[in-house]
């Protein structure tokens, strides 16, 4: 393959482009309370703001692959990034929750395709053995853009307010725009027929699935008619998608993407992935806050060093990767991050900062190993011409493996925290020992209400510090039942264009 002109400023502009969509899955997170006032919401309300981009996000980013063949590469990333930009500039000046919301959905439609589109075109403008040193750089973007959102739009809504949140988009994106113009050459157009039918069936899926998620804690999940009916109709949209694929002449998703087997094995392990990237940062952030009375800055700081760590990793196999067979750098991520979520089953409120940031390092650095060999082994033996529908799957594969990562997690906390409550509270009783200690009767009093509180609220607090350590076990069972799965993956040479 020839080498792209201006590669390096190509490089720099799809990196900017992935960062600031990755950014901001996260970086709003910290700002929603913010807004809350601003915007006049209830906390249900202003929930909406996160939902509406995730949502809009997931339904849009199948369509990379056909918007990229119909109207070209170029003008397809263009359109992308500038409307990117102002759906953010426009969240920043939003003065009501609607149009938060709707600017909000705006941003997702524009940003679905930047992290697909930006894989791939770094794939087709890197030579084959260097894929791995451009998955390398693509990772950063994706890997750190989220594991950092949370620090710096904890600093930004500290010391700037939480509209600059958005506002930070402005200058990355017109850097970006002004770059990609110069740089990037634009692809064939194609005459491709659009199938609406496959569309809308995986539309209402993706759609139904991520409301569902989102909208299920705060309803209590099947106690509620809403989320009964989400799920219904999750189930229809996904049926109708499947059986409309494997029979349809021209499907919106080509079902021979599928016979690639290290494509479909690496589409299961990036959602392993999804689940073990954000799941773990939204246990963490909470703990540091509520269990370790951390201001947020303080907390973000304490997280930040994740991000550091995975960035050595990808450059470290960025640079191996055409030594050393992907599956075994592969295999190293998933046994460091098992390894890191057993040390967190023992954190209590007790736990130094500097356990805490050299666990966060090891743990990021664990990602990157995962990240990098994972995208280019899964597409080593893809062909050419599903290159952009695939990296679409592949970002959305990550997408859902988060969201399902961390409603399971928020889910499985409520529920471990009642059940670790419910058997220390059946321990408290006049008759045991360790509560008939005059040191402990002088602070826990049960023959007094002020005395009956105060236990009750250390037996929750032990509870939930169980809960939180059921939870990391969880996210490590889930990298060990990974790892059988690197064993299905091919080490072959990619097939000549």
């Amino acid at each position: 393959m020839a080498a792209a002109p201006h590669r390096g400023v190509l490089t720099v502009c799809v990196m900017l482009a992935t960062i600031m969509q990755a950014l901001d899955t996260t970086i709003a997170n910290v700002a929603t309370p913010y807004m809350q006032g601003s915007l006049s919401a209830t906390q249900d309300q202003v929930n909406w703001v996160l939902t509406s981009y995730i949502v809009a996000s997931a339904i849009m980013m199948p369509v990379t692959g056909y918007l990229a063949g119909r109207f070209g590469r170029k003008r397809l990333f263009l359109v992308a990034v500038a409307g990117f930009t102002a759906a953010s500039v426009l969240c920043g000046a939003a003065q009501t929750l609607e149009q938060m919301v709707l600017f909000r959905l705006l941003q997702g439609v524009f940003g679905a395709p930047l992290v697909p589109m930006s894989q791939s075109v770094l794939l087709d403008s890197y030579p084959r053995e260097k894929h791995g040193s451009a998955m390398a750089l693509w990772g950063v973007g994706v890997m750190v853009g989220p594991i950092l959102g949370p620090t710096l739009g904890g600093w930004l809504t500290e010391t700037q307010g939480w509209r600059w949140v958005f506002y930070i988009n402005l200058p990355v994106g017109v850097l970006t725009f002004i770059g990609l113009s110069a740089v990037l050459s634009e692809s064939k157009r194609q005459v491709l027929r659009f199938d609406w039918l496959g569309f809308l069936a995986l539309s209402l899926g993706i759609g139904a699935l991520q409301m569902m998620l989102d909208r299920g804690e705060s309803l209590g999940w099947f106690d509620s008619v809403e989320v009964m009916l989400e799920a219904a109709l999750a189930v229809l949209g996904f049926y109708t998608f499947i059986v409309h694929s494997l029979t349809a002449r021209s499907p919106f998703i080509d079902p021979r993407l599928f016979q690639d087997r290290n494509f479909s094995v690496g589409l299961m392990l990036i959602f392993m992935v999804g689940v073990i990237l954000l799941a773990t940062l939204a246990l963490l952030t909470p703990y540091l806050q509520h269990m370790m009375g951390y201001p947020i800055v303080t907390a973000g700081l304490v997280l930040g060093p994740r991000g550091v760590g995975t960035m050595v990793a990808m450059l470290i196999v960025g640079r191996l990767i055409n030594r050393v067979d992907p599956r075994l750098l592969l295999m190293t991520g998933l046994i460091l991050s098992a390894w890191v979520l057993h040390e967190m089953t023992g954190y209590t409120p007790d736990v130094s900062r500097f356990q805490l940031v050299a666990n966060g390092v090891v743990q990021g650095m664990g990602l990157g190993f995962m990240f990098v060999p994972l995208s280019t082994i899964t597409f080593a033996t893809l062909k050419p011409e599903f290159r952009t529908q695939g990296t679409a799957l592949f970002s959305l594969s990550r997408s859902m493996g988060s969201a399902i990562g961390i409603s399971l997690v928020i889910f499985m906390l409520g529920r471990n925290t009642q059940v670790a409550h419910a058997d220390l509270a059946a321990l408290v009783t006049p008759f045991n020992a360790a509560l008939a200690d005059p040191a402990v009767q002088h602070g826990w009093n049960l023959a007094t209400q002020a005395g009956r509180l105060a236990l009750n609220a250390e037996v929750t607090r032990q509870a939930t510090i169980i809960a939180y350590a059921n939870d990391f076990r969880l996210m490590m069972m889930v990298a060990l039942v990974s790892m059988p799965m690197v064993f299905l993956l091919r080490r072959q040479r990619p097939r000549e264009a």
